[in-house]
């Protein structure tokens, strides 16, 4: 009786590969390798196949783990057949195999999914023998079908589970690494086209793994990668040479793919979620590998570049922060005429108004997570030393045309041309552009402490290095003053929820590296005045903050010590407005005018600079680097959860019939 309940099993899965029922009831199942060699010649009835797996129970699956762990075996030796409509049958198989097996461990951490698909004595050995079989695939000079099957393959592995640090088939993955043949897909630009999506979505989960636990070798090997190739980019000639785009190196290679897909986004309205894998392998190398910031700044695979002479004056124009519809990206002195099928210049430009476009609404929850990563790369390019050096070169500049949320309150912006001015100034716009349009209910907080950062480290930078950038400031003192203007507004409803004295602080000490800085990296004299103006002309928000603030500080409660701190960071605000307030007063008085232009009261605040007594406040340039691991665990672990689980909704592995198989390997020499 448990014979034929056996063969009865057996041959329902052997229906699922379409076989005649001679077949099945010829060769018996004692003997499954001839079986199995039958079923390799025959296309595989993938959903069947699922299907059948998922009618059994635990119980009656384990009655047939052996001939499971015999087809598993013997799909992974057919690998290296030379009958590649017996590899891609193989390759299907494998897929339905694990997919129909994960359907019935769902609650388990995946170590019986290795038991029933290989057995947990011979796993090791049939994980090296599947891995390499797959790397040879990868590299070698075969069908791009197969390539796409084994990329499918992996990441049908990876996401077993939707936790991937609990996917334990993950650790033969990283004993077996397919790190170098994930990089010649990605430097061949044909492979690159065909398959650079789920390359690139495979390694950024593969990443992912255990991350935090253990020494994940991806990771390791992300990191070094020096690619100089990629990296000389000193020479002009690798700029006005459009055949560049077809370079070879890797981060090159990253950096056309990513971007392309960046602007597929933001030009066809691609749903955001489909990109947070993107974004996430984005990340991983600008966070984990310095020299891909090289290739982030520097790269133009799609278009000349033409450098602006140098002089000794910054000519940079200055413009309010309004924008035109998308176009291109051109860093030229002279005017050149726009294209709209012309790709973007580099990368970072790309990466800005994609950025742009997913910060402008946060209130789903994949925009939400985009827009986060978003800022936190931004960040972590804010940081380093030789993207700033690149972001604020008066000699490189751009035109970057951000998207703007249309607003009821201001005007749409006219169709002109934009000027070039450094990168740094389009960081600058996307930050003020988020602040402008985010005061709601709902109110981002994390995001807007993330773009205050920054800005921060931006000025940091700027008077560090003394770089005297030609920015319209006045945009950024504007959108910060209303910032505080609303978190004092709401503050009963806001302090429900959140800290807000942290985001107040942050913004208050923004003034105060202004005051305190500015004279070292504002561009003009003038622009010094400009922002004490500002602050007189709107002291009726600072005096509110602080009578806000003082309030909450006497009292005993939870927000005593935050906003003591801001009580404190506003001595020099407060000493500015005590200062010039009374002067402007006595000066409208003598000259019996009502009301002072602009360049009255700074006429008043020129003549006035000297008795002005200001306090000098210590750890203003200062800021915590950032740290993924401290701060950021949680947040990269359920986005890599999300990740998994849309990928595996998505692994189409039955695309390709037939009839499309044979015509394609009949092609191949």
């Amino acid at each position: 009786l448990a014979e034929t309940e056996r063969r009865v099993r057996w041959m329902s899965l052997a229906e699922a590969f379409r076989m005649d029922c001679k077949y099945s009831i010829r060769f018996p199942v004692e003997s499954p390798s001839c079986c199995c060699s039958i079923f390799l010649f025959k296309q595989v009835n993938l959903e069947y196949l699922e299907g059948k797996l998922e009618s059994l129970d635990g119980e009656e699956l384990m009655k047939i783990k052996d001939n499971m762990n015999s087809l598993f075996q013997h799909c992974i030796q057919a690998l290296g057949a030379d009958h590649q409509i017996r590899v891609v049958n193989s390759l299907q198989t494998l897929c339905a195999l694990i997919r129909g097996v994960h359907q019935k461990n769902k609650p388990t951490s995946g170590f019986d999914i290795i038991n029933m698909l290989m057995g947990f004595d011979k796993a090791e050995l049939r994980m090296k023998n599947l891995m390499e079989s797959l790397d040879v695939l990868l590299c070698g000079e075969g069908s791009e079908s197969l390539k796409s099957l084994c990329l499918k393959l992996l990441l049908c592995l990876v996401t077993v589970t939707d936790n991937i640090s609990q996917n334990t088939i993950l650790e033969y993955v990283m004993i077996n690494s397919i790190f170098e043949a994930i990089l010649q897909i990605l430097s061949n630009p044909l492979s690159r086209r065909e398959h650079g999506y789920d390359s690139v979505v495979l390694l950024a989960l593969l990443v992912n793994y255990r991350k935090y636990e253990s020494v994940n070798p991806y990771i390791v090997k992300l990191s070094i990668v020096d690619d100089e190739n990629t990296l000389n980019v000193s020479t002009r000639r690798q700029y006005r040479d459009k055949e560049e785009e077809n370079q070879t190196g890797f981060f090159s290679a990253l950096t056309n793919m990513v971007g392309s897909m960046f602007i597929a986004d933001a030009d066809e309205k691609i749903s955001v979620q489909t990109n947070e894998a993107i974004l996430l392998a984005l990340y991983e190398a600008v966070h984990l590998n310095r020299n891909f910031i090289t290739v982030l700044a520097q790269s133009h695979p799609e278009m000349g570049l033409v450098t602006v002479p140098s002089s000794p004056t910054p000519t940079t124009p200055t413009t309010p922060l309004g924008t035109t519809p998308p176009s291109s990206d051109v860093m030229s002195p002279n005017e050149l005429p726009l294209d709209a099928d012309v790709q973007t210049s580099n990368l970072l430009i790309t990466f800005l108004k994609y950025s742009s476009i997913v910060m402008q609404d946060t209130k789903d929850e994949h925009r939400l997570n985009s827009g986060k990563l978003c800022l936190i790369i931004l960040t972590c390019i804010a940081e380093d030393q030789y993207a700033n050096a690149f972001l604020h070169d008066d000699n490189m500049n751009f035109r970057v045309n951000l998207h703007r949320m249309p607003m009821r309150h201001r005007k749409k912006a006219a169709d002109k041309s934009i000027p070039c001015r450094p990168l740094v100034c389009a960081v600058l716009d996307l930050m003020v552009e988020f602040m402008v349009t985010h005061m709601m209910k709902e109110f981002p907080m994390d995001l807007y402490t993330r773009c205050i950062q920054i800005v921060h480290k931006l000025l940091c930078y700027q008077k560090k290095c003394r770089v005297r950038l030609h920015y319209t400031w006045r945009e950024l003192w504007s959108a910060l003053i209303n910032l505080l203007k609303f978190l004092m507004s709401n503050e009963t409803v806001l302090l429900a929820k959140h800290n807000i004295f942290t985001l107040i602080l942050m913004v208050v000490n923004l003034f105060n590296m202004f005051i305190t800085y500015g004279d070292t990296f504002l561009p003009t004299p003038s622009s010094y005045d400009e922002l004490y103006y500002e602050i007189i002309r709107m002291h009726q928000i600072f005096d509110n903050l602080y009578s806000m603030v003082l309030r909450l500080s006497t009292n005993a409660g939870q927000w005593k010590e935050p906003s003591s701190k801001v009580t404190h960071a506003l001595v020099n605000v407060r000493a500015i407005i005590n200062h010039f307030n009374p002067k402007i007063e006595s000066y409208a008085a003598v000259n019996h005018i009502s009301q002072l232009s602009e360049d009255q009261v700074l006429e008043v605040v020129r003549s006035n600079y000297d008795t002005l007594t200001l306090k000098l406040q210590d750890g203003l340039d200062q800021y915590e680097r950032y740290s993924e691991q401290h701060r950021e665990a949680t947040f990269f672990k359920e986005l890599a959860r999300s990740i998994s689980i849309n990928v595996r909704k998505n692994l189409a592995f039955n695309t390709l019939s037939q009839e499309l198989l044979l015509k394609e390997f009949s092609t191949i020499s």
